[in-house]
């Protein structure tokens, strides 16, 4: 069996989406000081995008451990991982902040990892469409 195929890889995707926004939200708002200085980027935005992403993991932890992953939530998931890499690419094209080479690693690894992971969970929807182990939420 493909692990594409398996029941446990569309939950799967959404723990470790869960993991990495959690990991982030932790980093920003545990260290928002160090790193604004080291990253250019305001203190304000890296807390609030911060506290959002604990907020979210908590959402996608949710979503992972339903017995029937919650399909419509999960694309509305997909639209919103795309929508943040483009608010990442669109920030660092903005001009608006004085960011550092580190700050643009931190945005640009945030936009990649959301775009993998939106394209995994895309993946997971349209491999389990139909099928008898998930229901539409």
């Amino acid at each position: 069996m493909s692990v594409f195929a398996s029941p446990r890889f569309l939950p799967n995707v959404m723990w470790a989406d869960a993991a990495s926004c959690a990991a982030t939200g932790a980093l920003q708002v545990a260290f928002t000081g160090a790193l604004a200085r080291l990253t250019g980027l305001p203190a304000p935005l890296l807390l609030g995008t911060g506290v959002f992403l604990l907020a979210y993991a908590a959402a996608a932890a949710f979503m992972a451990s339903r017995r029937t992953p919650p399909r419509t939530l999960i694309g509305l998931v997909v639209v919103g991982n795309f929508g943040w890499a483009v608010a990442c690419i669109a920030l660092l094209m903005s001009g608006m902040f004085a960011i550092s080479a580190l700050g643009m690693v931190w945005v640009l690894a945030q936009a990649l990892c959301v775009v993998v992971l939106a394209e995994l969970q895309w993946t997971g929807l349209r491999r389990t469409r139909g099928g008898t182990n998930m229901a539409l939420a």
